[in-house]
């Protein structure tokens, strides 16, 4: 889903800067520019944000992973 319409920022893209080492919401805002224009993102664009760094990264990747793993293990 779109989070952020004023610079097109989906929610795996923001799951994708979490995992890959993005330190804290304020570097997403460099890196992505999410919540710098209007600001009626920011609420949701951080709790995408927090959630994937606990979660640990872009659900599709996590689902990709484990159907791996699945297949490595049969």
């Amino acid at each position: 889903m779109i989070v952020c319409v004023c610079h097109r920022v989906s929610d795996r893209d923001i799951a994708i800067a979490a995992s890959s080492g993005c330190p804290n919401f304020e570097a997403l805002q460099d890196d992505l520019r999410v919540a710098t224009a209007c600001g009626a993102c920011r609420d949701c664009a951080c709790a995408v944000f927090e959630e994937s760094r606990i979660k640990g990264g872009a659900p599709r990747a996590r689902g990709m992973a484990v159907a791996a793993q699945a297949l490595l293990a049969a």
